[in-house]
């Protein structure tokens, strides 16, 4: 394998990559996949050719070492190439189609030699492991448990970040308006989180850090959330002002961080023992402002059992 080729060896490491190269390509294949060994010379030509540190990273995925990612971002077939730019994924290519693969990825590499020398900067200074708020013993952050294909979040101001920018694993930028999450219309926010395998939740850690709260207009943060189990999918409006949380929070002053801008959820672990997925509504904002940021969402308990995924092989047709 060429050496500038990252073989990815977890979740973990995966997540970092997304957090600190613009631009990130996926080859998931198998070693048992003959479509996936035909076209690996020309893959790792093209990494030798436009790999750059911070800018464009090549990666190659064993999907049967590593199923937890292969669940996570959908892959049915073999091979299967993703790219991904700022962590969002913007290219899904099946098959062993090699002038497909070439061109798509040359398009980005394009776009990665003209990013600024500023994005060098914010990934190496961006950090790994954020964590808003100390652990409590026993329990581990369980935040790579994250399904980041089921994500989903409702009312959210589209010019700022994406759900996955939550539980990005870089220190939040206070000033960088696609770091963080806002509410659109009203200080309401709706959160789907979905989950690889069967967790038990502890508590969770919500990072936020507004500016200029004192404008109604500004976003503030999050104050009354009412917090749902295993849910199939995302909920309503409606449905979640209407139906009975697994857990009511009220958040105050005090449970706020004032270092960190985190407030650590505390969750009455027994409602929380099998989790499949939660959702996150927040109800109400902090004062009177008329909408509510989030930066960061850390998951914190126990991982338990891994749900199973199925994954075949196909060749490039004719």
């Amino acid at each position: 394998m060429s050496a500038k080729t990252v073989h990815i060896e977890s979740t973990t490491q995966f997540s970092n990559l997304l957090s600190s190269s613009a631009i990130v390509v996926a080859d998931f294949y198998a070693d048992w996949c003959g479509p996936c060994r035909q076209i690996a010379p020309i893959y790792e030509q093209l990494s030798e050719q436009l790999s750059r540190p911070n800018r464009i990273t090549f990666t190659k995925i064993n999907t049967d070492r590593q199923q937890e990612l292969s669940q996570a971002y959908g892959v049915t077939a073999m091979p299967t190439f993703m790219i991904f730019k700022n962590a969002q994924k913007i290219e899904n290519i099946q098959g062993a189609d090699a002038r497909r693969l070439s061109a798509a990825i040359k398009k980005v590499a394009e776009e990665a030699n003209k990013i600024d020398s500023g994005a060098d900067d914010a990934a190496s200074s961006s950090g790994t492991h954020w964590r808003g708020a100390p652990l409590p013993r026993g329990y581990e952050d369980v935040t790579s448990q994250v399904s980041m294909l089921g994500l989903d979040m409702l009312n959210w101001e589209s010019s700022k970040g994406g759900v996955r920018t939550l539980f990005a694993t870089s220190k939040p930028k206070e000033d960088d308006e696609k770091d963080y999450v806002e509410s659109d219309t009203d200080e309401q926010l709706m959160l789907y989180i979905p989950f690889q395998s069967t967790i038990k939740v502890h508590s969770l850690h919500i990072t936020s850090q507004p500016k200029d709260t004192d404008d109604d207009e500004k976003p503030s943060r999050p104050k009354v959330l009412k917090i749902f189990t295993n849910r199939p999918q995302t909920l309503s409006f409606d449905d979640a002002d209407s139906m009975q949380a697994t857990q009511d929070v009220t958040l105050e002053e005090k449970d706020w961080d004032p270092e960190t801008n985190t407030a650590k959820v505390e969750l009455r672990f027994v409602k929380f023992q099998n989790v499949t997925s939660l959702v996150i509504f927040v109800v109400e904002s902090e004062g009177d402002n008329e909408k509510v940021r989030i930066d960061r969402i850390r998951i914190i308990g126990e991982t338990g059992e891994k749900r199973d995924g199925k994954i075949e092989k196909i060749a490039q047709d004719d």
